[in-house]
């Protein structure tokens, strides 16, 4: 799908990967850029980016319309009245990014009401965008969606069990949507990198971003990977590209594998800098 004269919007976009995508899509031309979460002061600071920054871009003078939106992604109804909202104003959705996430850090014995949030958040946001968004693509026969998981969702987060089940989970979902609505002219990208210097990771591991400090990438690296990859509608979005060599030798060897993610586990819980080597 082409960017230029897009209505796009993009759910986390107060900060880290979503506010980096804001400013990409007005760059490469959007037509409009709603930049939606739940700080609503967080996103009218990147709607306010996108205007500025879209100048040095294919649509100078920023787009047509920028717009700042208030979100729980984790709600039905906050999020159908976001699409509801930004469809009056600008008469469709053409891209729509659902990348709000967090991280819970801990094993499967973290309180529910941590993994509660967490599904909601990174799992459910997912299905809340696609049922409050699809309707109108799959009547007009195009439309994109671009769901954020993470290298976690395909491999593992060793020192997180409700993070890496519930990124498994966001792969999954974007996987049916792909089988599903293909055919129906609706494009499905699912963005998957490993460590993105984000407010996010430092909140999680601190200044230094943890074990994930060496290969972390910028989130502007990581938004001009998925505007690449809208350009050709590919699926999965690899920015790290070892990701994608690890996964292989999951598949060709799980038992290998998983005793290699042990020996990452105890290093990492031990405070360790260790190489990832899948």
């Amino acid at each position: 799908m082409e960017i230029p004269g897009k209505v796009v919007v993009v759910t986390g976009g107060g900060s880290g990967i979503g506010q980096a995508l804001c400013v990409a899509f007005a760059q490469a031309g959007a037509e409009a850029v709603v930049a939606a979460d739940l700080d609503e002061a967080a996103a009218a600071r990147t709607a306010a980016m996108v205007e500025g920054g879209a100048a040095a871009g294919a649509n100078a003078g920023g787009p047509a319309g920028t717009q700042a939106e208030a979100v729980d992604v984790g709600d039905e109804a906050s999020m159908k009245a976001l699409v509801e909202r930004v469809s009056a104003r600008f008469g469709r959705i053409d891209i729509f990014c659902s990348n709000a996430g967090i991280i819970v850090r801990g094993d499967q014995d973290q309180p529910v009401a941590d993994w509660q949030r967490i599904w909601e958040i990174n799992v459910l946001a997912h299905v809340h965008a696609a049922n409050a968004v699809l309707p109108q693509m799959l009547e007009r026969g195009e439309g994109y969606l671009v769901q954020t998981a993470s290298a976690a969702g395909l491999l593992s987060q060793v020192d997180s069990a409700a993070y890496s089940t519930t990124k498994h989970a966001a792969v999954g979902f974007a996987e049916w949507l792909s089988i599903a609505y293909h055919d129906r002219g609706i494009r499905v990208s699912c963005l998957c990198p490993q460590g993105v210097l984000t407010p996010m990771l430092v909140e999680a591991y601190g200044e230094d971003q943890g074990f994930l400090a060496a290969t972390a990438l910028s989130a502007e690296q990581v938004a001009a990977d998925v505007l690449t990859a809208i350009a050709s509608e590919t699926f999965l979005i690899l920015p790290h590209p070892e990701v994608q060599t690890f996964l292989q030798r999951k598949v060709a060897d799980p038992d290998r594998w998983l005793a290699g993610m042990r020996r990452l586990r105890s290093q990492v819980l031990a405070g360790e800098q260790p190489g990832l080597k899948g």
